[in-house]
């Protein structure tokens, strides 16, 4: 009985193609309440879309009472990892199986990233502040000024002492809260840490050479805060940076320049938080262009 020639070549095809056929697409998103005014997926599936990753980002709503339900359910869906923001930053830590050094030291993370079975809290805002800024100076051996003392202004101050930061002043309104985030760094990290009341228009000391807003003063839509600062004690040798991602040229940072000071926007410390946790994720160190371009196209260009 004869049979048909079997064609290699087709066959081998077919094989390849069999191979090459994956709708499977890895998971990452953010969890928080309020979710929708979150502009993380735009910047973070740019990445994914520039670097060829068949990746996707979603933008979940989680209420506090759902949270351990999100977690278990991340984990059964194989999520690679995930991004919290208020009011998770803390609860989150219960469900979670270790943490980095940095979200101990905050007890607080903000990423949680998927290692073999293991989810493990990061804390990637202060990780993203410090390599925006050292895009601009070297934050090793720099006296730095911090406007604030909430969550951002803790994940801020811890990367700086650990990136080499000596001294820290910390200005903030409610006394309580600024002792506590000074307490925390005299505590656990090696830098100096000094409180300093917020009262009036607070002005910054001469040996001062990177300050900081960290509070959410001049955020859209409330564009045209004044922040209660002596603009004239900013001088040209400081490096002065806001973390307010909208408006991207805020009112401290206009006057900054005016001053002649080099400034650092709110969306440098935004993209680079991506940057963080998509290295965490992926593997990839993915390319800042296309993150900022995402999140300019929503906000403004300036």
């Amino acid at each position: 009985m004869c049979y048909p020639a079997r064609s290699v070549g087709t066959s081998e095809r077919e094989s390849t193609m069999a191979q090459e056929l994956n709708f499977k697409q890895e998971l990452t998103g953010f969890f928080g309440q309020p979710a929708s005014e979150n502009p993380t997926q735009a910047m973070i599936e740019a990445a994914y879309r520039h670097h060829d990753l068949f990746w996707r980002y979603l933008t979940i709503e989680v209420a506090p009472e759902g949270l351990a339900d999100a977690v278990r359910g991340a984990r059964a869906m194989g999520f690679r990892g995930f991004n919290l923001t208020i009011p998770h930053k803390v609860s989150v830590i219960q469900h979670l199986d270790g943490l980095g050094e940095s979200a101990s030291l905050m007890e607080a993370v903000n990423c949680v990233v998927r290692r073999g079975d293991a989810l493990v809290g990061e804390n990637t805002d202060g990780k993203g502040f410090v390599k925006s800024l050292s895009e601009t100076t070297d934050p090793s051996g720099k006296n730095v000024v911090i406007l604030g003392a909430g969550g951002a202004a803790r994940a801020i101050a811890v990367e700086l002492a650990l990136a080499g930061v000596p001294k820290i002043r910390i200005v903030n309104r409610s006394e309580q809260r600024g002792r506590e985030l000074v307490d925390l760094l005299n505590d656990r990290v090696p830098a100096e840490a000094e409180f300093v009341l917020w009262e009036g228009d607070y002005r910054v000391p001469e040996d001062a050479e990177v300050v900081v807003n960290a509070t959410s003063i001049g955020l859209y839509p409330d564009v045209d805060a004044r922040i209660p600062l002596n603009v004239d004690s900013l001088q040209s040798h400081m490096v002065v940076c806001d973390v307010i991602p909208n408006p991207l040229t805020t009112r401290l940072v206009r006057d900054a320049e005016s001053n002649g000071c080099r400034v650092i926007d709110g969306l440098g410390m935004l993209v680079n938080q991506g940057v963080v946790a998509i290295e965490y994720w992926t593997g990839v160190d993915p390319e800042t262009g296309p993150m900022r371009k995402a999140l300019e196209d929503i906000f403004g260009a300036p």
